[in-house]
């Protein structure tokens, strides 16, 4: 399988030195295009070509994005070409400088531009209900099934996802200590030869890999186990809630179409990246049909999203975010990162949205 399938967790703390920079030359150059007029609708604007900032490659974690293209939701909109840029980014930096009008990213990044750069962004909605991150382990190995499982063991940890492994063992009293932390690259091969007794993962992409080779595997999902936040979350800047409202609503309209017709058919959607967005990666078919499969079901679907609709964040979710955010040493209050505002009029101006299960 190309390595490019293989999934790269996105706490992204390393990429923190490069946003930083980018934020102090391009605060001043915030800027907004393509502003509607007053009272303009979705029905009849026209806001031009977007970028959108992907926070990884091209494969069956934007599938609701693909199908928001291919099926002609963005045009109806009022989008011209809506660009969707491959990553890894954690978005912050492009939102910022204008290169990009909304940003998939996840609420560690976002917390920590805010929290540690003043950026200018919010979270307005999040297709990930739960964030995929895992403590990966083998049946017949370390088999780690608990937090306290971790203990005495050799887990390996990507430079970029130290802090948020600490903030796990923070959040069930493990002291660092007790593990032995293993500097390891985003390539699984340390797990299943024995380098490792776990492996930082996310569910819907190593765990799966790893089990195609034949293994049988354990997670230890971080949601699960003390440390809850959303992830695919989307950002935008201050200035655009401000000026570009209608725009961003309109987008959202378009994400939920788009991600309404992936639940239903992600077999479709996963092809559409095959065959077209992905086509270049060697994606493996079945591989990811499995993860669209899974990310839709465990972590784009939930009680609340049943309730309320796609994109939603309840206030028990932000607050768990920023609980989570607390324990990495992030230290945000909910209204810093979140602003539901935009979605609330969405789903109130187009009810029948909400009924994503048809």
């Amino acid at each position: 399988m190309n390595i490019l399938s293989t999934r790269r967790p996105r706490s992204r703390a390393a990429l923190g030195a490069a946003v930083a920079a980018t934020l102090a030359l391009s605060l001043a150059a915030c800027s907004s295009d393509d502003a509607p007029a007053d009272g303009a609708s979705d029905e009849a604007a026209d806001y031009g070509d977007i970028s959108v900032q992907l926070s990884w490659i091209k494969n069956a974690e934007f599938i609701g994005e693909y199908m928001a293209d291919t099926n002609g939701y963005y045009a109806d909109a009022g989008f011209g070409t809506v660009n969707l840029v491959a990553g890894p980014s954690t978005g912050v930096a492009e939102l910022v400088s204008g290169q990009a009008l909304v940003a998939l990213s996840d609420a560690v990044s976002v917390g920590t531009a805010v929290a540690n750069e003043d950026a200018p962004v919010k979270i307005i909605g999040t297709t990930f209900q739960k964030n995929p991150f895992t403590v990966l382990s083998l049946k017949d190995g370390g088999d780690i099934a608990t937090p306290q499982d971790m203990v005495g063991k050799k887990i390996g940890v990507q430079d970029s996802n130290v802090s948020l492994f600490n903030a796990l063992l923070a959040a069930n009293g493990i002291s660092p200590d007790d593990v032995t932390v293993v500097p390891v690259q985003y390539d699984p091969s340390v797990l299943t030869n024995g380098e490792v007794d776990g492996f930082i993962a996310y569910l819907t992409n190593e765990s799966l890999i790893v089990q195609a080779q034949g293994f049988e595997v354990t997670n230890l999902p971080f949601a699960d186990n003390g440390l809850p936040f959303v992830a695919e979350t989307v950002t935008v800047t201050d200035e655009s809630i401000a000026e570009d409202r209608e725009k961003l609503k309109a987008f959202l309209k378009a994400e939920i179409q788009g991600w309404t017709d992936a639940i239903a058919d992600p077999e479709a959607a996963v092809q559409l990246s095959l065959d077209g967005y992905g086509k270049d990666l060697g994606l493996d078919k079945d591989t990811e049909i499995a993860s669209a499969t899974e990310q839709n079901d465990e972590l784009v679907v939930s009680d609340e999203t049943v309730a309320n609709g796609l994109f939603t964040i309840s206030p028990e979710l932000q607050d768990e975010t920023v609980a989570s955010l607390a324990n990495a040493g992030i230290d945000v209050e909910a209204d810093d990162i979140f602003d539901l505002s935009l979605l609330d009029e969405v789903y109130s101006e187009n009810p029948d949205l909400k009924d994503y299960e048809g």
